[in-house]
């Protein structure tokens, strides 16, 4: 590929990021027709396209030969360099200025001497139509001389292949479609398209006019084009109302140039429905102030035939494809092509819960492809939740801001069995748009074999909720203990950009475990009267502590059990 062909590659890719900025907004509505432009064409095979040579030809003000020395500065323009135009085939770009033909001179996409009549200034039909006319260098015009396009599976740059012309990859899409046009609006003068070699009025291949419309849908340039020759806004002189059908609605191509019987299915998800609709969520999940990555999303299609199709998002949403010039190539059984959907601009500058949808449209018209094909195939629907979420807020208490706590296990027994108590944690930000929280475990210090909790993790806890684990005192070892444990709360680790830092919780544990000889009364590890005279007066008001047994009776039994234990002596 020469560098003038690649900078016209450079040039429609510097137009998609724009748009995959911008959105679709971008570029799918500046160059639309009026809106009803296209009113009539409702039909499907011959009736649509006699519908669309009406639309086409009312109020069309026709222009000459001679006007595109002119008007090509205003159509065909360079959009890096305003003072420059794009040539056809080569993509080089040079003065739209008329020197008579010396720098460029102007294509017939479609032979004049495959139409009738000879071209003159003030030649007027197809001979002098804009949409069938391109500025070129001279050399290449004459080296295509008169030969028909083809063959559909060539790629890389301009050249012949002997009876046929390739047009170049850039350019091979637009050419398919300026001939439909003329063989749709000029079907009067005779022309008309055929497979294979040409031969009077004809123009051709017509099959590889088809694999190029599905393999190169209508870029920034070829829109924009299209619009300015109808339109006085870019084109304030030589205007003439009338539009490419086929670039404003490359979808109309299968039903006119095939068949009605598209076996197109597209879907999104992990199946298709009967219908051929489908459905997929995505969620964007942020804290306020966050940028947000785009998140691609896969259109899958089954079906050999090649079909346009749209996406259009809701208004808080953006997508990255132009809302109709979007295909599937022909002949693949097969396919699928991603397209993202992102947030625009300022979307989370507040925080705030939203639902947007995206649309996706299997555009062909034909419906005698079977249930769930073609004009039959169900829409296919993105869910999009965006939740910009403020800050978690990280608490040890409900409805307060409590950072520390100390939490006290009491006195238990050697040997007796553990004691447990509950530590509760509250994310106590505003629902519904606080953010989820994380809670994570960062330091224990101090007595933490004998003070211990049960905590793993604490993951997504919604706000104006809370969680809870268990604070244990085991009773393994006599003492007195304490231990620190401290945990970070966290804005959930699955909002984008979610930073490790967050409120420090923490929890101080404290408890003692005492001698297991039950005749200890005092506590002092030492067994005396004083012992003897606490059990008696215990028993004697049938304090629970007196009954050994367990049994709830205060009896000879208990005694017995104290006798027992005091005679037996502490460890």
């Amino acid at each position: 590929m020469n560098s003038n062909a690649m900078r016209r590659l450079t040039t429609h890719s510097s137009l998609l990021a724009l748009t995959l900025i911008a959105g679709s907004a971008l570029s799918s509505d500046q160059y639309d027709p009026p809106a009803s432009y296209y009113a009539g064409a409702t039909g499907t095979g011959s009736t649509l396209k006699s519908q669309l040579t009406a639309a086409m030809s009312a109020g069309h003000i026709q222009r000459s030969y001679g006007d595109f020395r002119v008007m090509s500065r205003y159509v065909d323009q360079d959009p890096k360099n305003t003072s420059n135009i794009l040539l056809v085939y080569n993509g080089n770009s040079v003065s739209g200025l008329w020197d008579s033909g010396s720098t460029w001179n102007r294509e017939h996409v479609w032979p004049q001497s495959r139409q009738p009549g000879s071209a003159s200034n003030s030649s007027r039909g197809n001979l002098g139509d804009a949409h069938a006319l391109r500025p070129c260098n001279p050399s290449i015009n004459s080296s295509r001389g008169n030969k028909p396009f083809g063959l559909g599976s060539t790629t890389g740059s301009h050249r012949s292949l002997g009876t046929y012309y390739f047009t170049g990859d850039v350019d091979k899409g637009d050419i398919a479609r300026s001939l439909f046009y003329s063989d749709t609006r000029w079907s009067s003068l005779g022309l008309s398209l055929v497979n294979g070699n040409p031969s009077g009025n004809q123009m051709g291949d017509l099959s590889s006019l088809l694999v190029w419309h599905y393999n190169d849908a209508p870029d920034e340039f070829e829109r924009r084009r299209n619009h300015a020759i109808s339109d006085s806004t870019l084109n304030p002189f030589y205007y003439t109302n009338n539009r490419n059908a086929f670039i404003d609605h490359p979808e109309y191509v299968w039903s006119i140039y095939v068949d009605q019987m598209n076996d197109s299915t597209l879907w999104v998800g992990d199946t298709p429905n009967a219908d051929g609709s489908s459905s997929l969520t995505v969620s964007f999940n942020a804290l306020v102030g966050d940028s947000l990555s785009a998140v691609p999303v896969t259109i899958h299609k089954d079906g050999s035939d090649g079909t346009y199709y749209t996406v259009v998002p809701t208004a808080g949403i953006e997508t990255s494809v132009w809302t109709n010039a979007n295909a599937f190539p022909m002949n693949t059984p097969s396919d699928s092509s991603v397209f993202s959907i992102m947030l625009p601009a300022g979307a989370t500058d507040a925080a705030g819960l939203s639902t947007e949808f995206v649309v996706i449209d299997n555009l062909d018209v034909t419906t005698q492809g079977g249930v769930g094909n073609g004009a039959n195939d169900g829409d296919d629907v993105v869910t999009v939740e965006v939740n910009v979420y403020e800050p978690i807020d990280g608490s040890l208490a409900a409805g307060v801001d409590t950072h520390e706590i100390t939490v006290d296990l009491g006195t238990i027994d050697l040997g007796a069995g553990v004691e447990m108590q509950t530590i509760e944690f509250f994310n106590i930000g505003a629902a519904p748009v606080g953010a989820p929280m994380d809670v994570q475990l960062i330091s224990s210090s101090g007595d933490t074999s004998a003070l211990t909790t049960d905590f793993s993790s604490i993951q997504s806890l919604p706000a104006q909720s809370s969680a809870q684990i268990n604070a244990i005192l085991s009773d393994a070892v006599e003492g007195q203990f304490a231990a620190t444990y401290t945990f970070r709360a966290v804005n959930d680790e699955s909002l984008f950009g979610a930073a490790a830092s967050g409120d420090e919780l923490i929890v101080n544990l404290v408890g003692e475990v005492g001698s297991s000889c039950i005749a200890d009364y005092t506590g002092d590890g030492l067994l005396n009267f004083l012992d003897v005279s606490a059990f008696l007066t215990l028993y004697g008001d049938q304090d629970p502590a007196a009954d050994l047994t367990g049994d709830s009776n205060f009896n000879f039994l208990d005694v017995s059990a104290f006798l027992d234990a005091y005679g037996a002596g502490c460890p």
